[in-house]
């Protein structure tokens, strides 16, 4: 049935910015000094020395419109006006395109989609995921207080695709929050043939002891061992490997783990004595890790 009323009016309206003549036939339309193309020369209204003119007279090449003939400056071009096409689609006001509009199978994850998943909508808050992977190790020998919890100066890198262990800190603080395999080795060497040693390798999450493995005790008498402890007798500046790992869950913001070293020497009491082995190349002395879930 026929529309009943004033017709409403569909599509845009709009005047171009001045134009101003010049000894040349082409100009650029521009909108608010953008160039601007219009759909074709029949969508135009353009009115030069007060004269509308033809789109017959007139061809459009993008935004440079050709009139009909060279101008020159004593002539006016009184304004350019487009006249939107009749039922176009407006562009949609921020934020009022719902869920229900988008088609089913219409957004492909592979190609279509840019940034970053957040962890809250199950992704990792990254751009790329290596899964925190790392290995550090001691580039130089150090050497270890007697009877006491060193932390460990884990100084190089084999690598660390995500940069989350700091060489300055000897601190690994993942972002993305999981459960991280973590593995550590320490290499240590007793002064004495006759040391008689505990060693103990410790993983530290946030400042405390969460997993620990020691060597069997180096003993050359036998003496004063507790039942289940073996002795093993050991030359001077002999090395003693010993190895800890452990799944620790970090948050992804703040937690952090590093390594410990222990030595008691029965034997010994000076730091000079009890010697922890890193080397610039060799990884005597290492932790490494990664996210498993």
């Amino acid at each position: 049935m026929p529309f009943i009323g004033q017709q409403p009016t569909q599509g845009r309206f709009i005047e171009l910015d001045s134009l101003t003549a010049s000894a040349t036939a082409n100009y650029t339309l521009q909108l608010n000094s953008a160039n601007y193309s219009p759909e074709s020369v029949n969508n135009l209204l353009v009115s030069i020395n007060g004269v509308i003119q033809g789109s017959s007279t007139m061809s459009l090449n993008g935004a440079v419109l050709t009139v009909g003939a060279t101008l020159s400056s004593s002539d006016t071009i009184d304004f350019v006006r487009v006249f939107g096409n009749v039922g176009t689609v407006s562009t949609p006001t921020d934020g009022s395109v719902t869920a229900n509009k988008i088609g089913n199978n219409a957004v492909d994850l592979t190609t279509k989609v840019t940034g970053v998943l957040p962890v809250a909508n199950g992704g990792t808050g990254k751009s790329s995921d290596n899964k925190g992977l790392f290995q550090v190790y001691s580039n130089a020998n150090e050497n270890l207080a007697n009877n006491s919890y060193t932390q460990v100066s884990l100084n190089a890198k084999v690598f660390d695709l995500d940069s989350y262990f700091n060489t300055s800190t000897y601190r690994y603080t993942p972002q993305v929050a999981g459960y991280y395999y973590i593995e550590t080795q320490l290499m240590f060497a007793p002064k004495g043939a006759d040391d008689n040693c505990a060693l103990v390798s410790f993983i530290y999450k946030n400042g405390s002891n969460n997993h620990s493995t020691g060597s069997p005790y180096i003993n050359a008498s036998g003496t004063g061992r507790a039942i289940g402890q073996v002795n093993v007798k050991v030359g001077a500046g002999k090395e003693n490997q010993v190895k800890a790992n452990s799944l620790v869950y970090l948050n992804g913001s703040s937690d952090y783990v590093d390594l410990r070293g222990y030595i008691y020497n029965y034997t010994q009491s000076s730091a000079t004595d009890n010697l922890m082995m890193g080397h610039s190349t060799i990884w005597f002395t290492y932790m490494l890790g990664y996210r498993v879930v």
